[in-house]
């Protein structure tokens, strides 16, 4: 069996030498200049010319060809591909692999939808192609990959809203007023529609940053054992200091810090500090 993901999935940050994952690129572009996500681009780099430029970015997913030509060269070595891929609440890149498959008749080809993205979405790749690598089938992966999905939690603060308004990721009226404001969101990934909804908010980043450790203590108890991983887009400090107040507070297995995808990152900004988690025991008998 064949494992496709998108960038956006941020699968890279979970070390996945060794296993066989064939990723299709999502794309930004700052007027002229385009950049192809996951593909060596220098993220700092990125973000110094985004938030230089009088031009706000704008993204796009792989396009059905893509997806098709990348299906038709796996299905010559093994016809059984699972195309795993960020929300369709927040992106068309789910869309775009089903049209995708319909046009090669070759392929069996499985397209699941995370309903989350980044590295809660990328959780759902690793698990599929290290289980791929242990002989499950498909008919076995997609119900871990579903139970994995409706366990984990993915939940961010940041500094500026201009991007995510941008995007239409927010409401732009709510998302102006919380800009006047200066208000810092709480935003959360529905893990049953995949699309953003807001869970708090808070004056300052520093009580935002607290304000996502007390969102995880609303499902995950004190002396019960999670998964988390913390992300963000060009604050490392932020990063550290939400790992530092998450340890403090409960029993984690950490994967490492990621560096979000630039195509993630062009809809939030460089402020962007986040966390994905689950109980521990999701993961358990895998």
């Amino acid at each position: 069996m064949k494992i496709v993901t998108d960038s956006g999935t941020d699968t890279r940050c979970m070390n996945p030498k060794g296993l066989e994952i064939h990723e299709v690129s999502l794309k930004v572009n700052i007027g002229e200049k385009m950049y192809l996500d996951g593909q060596g681009v220098d993220l700092e780099n990125f973000y110094s010319t985004m938030d230089s430029s009088d031009i706000l970015p704008k993204t796009s997913q792989p396009s059905a060809g893509e997806f098709a030509e990348l299906y038709r060269k796996l299905a010559k070595e093994d016809k059984d591909i699972l195309s795993i891929h960020i929300s369709s609440g927040l992106s068309g890149t789910v869309n775009s692999a089903q049209a995708a498959a319909k046009m090669v008749p070759e392929a069996n080809v499985t397209v699941f939808d995370t309903k989350t993205l980044s590295i809660g979405a990328g959780w759902q790749v690793m698990a599929a192609a290290k289980a791929a690598a242990a002989g499950w089938t498909k008919e076995q992966i997609v119900p871990l990959l579903s139970r994995i999905s409706k366990s984990t939690r993915t939940i961010y603060t940041l500094q500026e809203l201009k991007y995510l308004i941008n995007g239409g990721r927010i409401s732009h009226m709510k998302g102006l007023i919380a800009s006047i404001l200066n208000i810092k969101p709480l935003i959360g990934v529905d893990n049953e529609k995949g699309n953003y909804t807001q869970m708090g908010q808070s004056r300052s980043f520093k009580t935002a940053l607290q304000g996502l450790v007390n969102l995880i203590g609303k499902t995950i108890k004190p002396d019960e054992e999670m998964v988390a991983q913390v992300v963000h887009a060009a604050n490392p400090e932020g990063a550290e200091s939400l790992k530092s107040q998450v340890d403090a507070a409960f029993k984690t297995v950490w994967y490492p810090i990621c560096q979000l995808s630039l195509v993630l990152g062009a809809h939030t900004g460089s402020s962007l500090v986040g966390i994905s988690y689950a109980p521990a025991s999701v993961f358990e008998g895998f």
